[in-house]
């Protein structure tokens, strides 16, 4: 498809009144802009490729560059889509109160519907983009054809709910700024390079301070939470589409297992990975998920 050049406008942090909104043109290929639909915000997102819908997700303070080791064979083999969600990246930001993971999965299914009507996708989710990528599934899987997880945020047991709640809280009470990349060090493997922890630091520091603070608790607390405990093995049970879970907790992946119905759906443990596994094992984790997706 033709490039084309689109005038962007750099996000107005909240947290900082006196920043001044920057006017700058961006060349993608192409880039988009979703149209506000109702509540749903507008976002950025680009496409390139043939074949099969594959969309992907990023997950909390991320944004899709996070797909940077992948999107280059994903395009070469498929139609990629990639996202930034609502708040992060350069896509729109919400205000205060709109970052329940129902806001994450109202955008990608208007998107769909707007852009892409009558068609399936394949959504690739990390992380939080994971938890939306699923909930979307269940909701509309006339949308949705298969789910692939990477290290999305589902499956952990009752035990963790206290560590979560931890982080609400520090996330709530201190700096974000500094309690989010101290929440991600516990996340890490000794394999994962120092310049990705602090690329990951640094973007979570460009990301306004209710995005941070509103995102992250409703994925594993809370009425309607499908992260923790028993919830999230009944809400994994009512998938029907194929789903490929990548993790890196054995027991996780142990009981996982036997939580999806559909028989073309896997789990596996990864190890001498970080929870970004798509970028501290980028060539093995673009092996698999394209051989998986291949034979559906």
């Amino acid at each position: 498809m033709k490039e084309e050049k689109f005038s962007l406008s750099r996000r107005n942090l909240l947290a900082f009144a006196s920043a001044t909104v920057i006017s700058a043109t961006v060349k993608a290929s192409p880039a988009h802009f979703a149209p506000k639909v109702s509540s749903t915000a507008k976002l950025f997102y680009t496409e390139k490729g043939e074949g099969k819908n594959i969309m992907v997700l990023h997950g909390w303070t991320c944004d899709s560059h996070d797909w940077s080791w992948q999107l280059p064979e994903l395009e070469s083999k498929y139609r990629t889509v990639a996202v930034d969600l609502r708040g992060h990246g350069r896509s729109q930001v919400m205000p205060s109160g709109h970052y329940a993971p129902a806001d994450y999965v109202a955008d990608i299914e208007a998107l769909i519907l707007t852009h892409y009507p009558g068609q399936k996708f394949i959504l690739i989710g990390h992380s939080m983009g994971g938890q939306i990528a699923a909930r979307l599934a269940a909701k509309r899987p006339d949308l949705v054809s298969a789910v692939v997880s990477i290290d999305g945020s589902m499956g952990f047991p009752d035990k963790q709910a206290a560590l979560f709640q931890k982080a609400v809280d520090d996330l709530q009470n201190g700096d974000p700024y500094l309690t989010g990349p101290a929440l991600f060090e516990l996340f890490y493997d000794k394999n994962t390079p120092p310049a990705f922890k602090r690329w990951h630091a640094r973007r979570l520091q460009g990301v306004p301070l209710h995005v941070i603070r509103e995102s992250f608790g409703p994925l594993f607390l809370g009425a309607g939470q499908v992260g923790i405990g028993k919830a999230s093995e009944n809400f994994c049970r009512s998938l029907k589409i194929p789903v490929y879970h990548l993790c890196r907790d054995a027991t996780q992946a142990g009981n996982m297992r036997t939580w999806f119905a559909n028989p073309k759906s896997k789990t596996d443990y990864w190890t001498q990975t970080g929870h970004w596994i798509m970028q501290d094992r980028s060539e093995d984790v673009n092996k698999a998920v394209t051989a998986w997706i291949d034979e559906l």
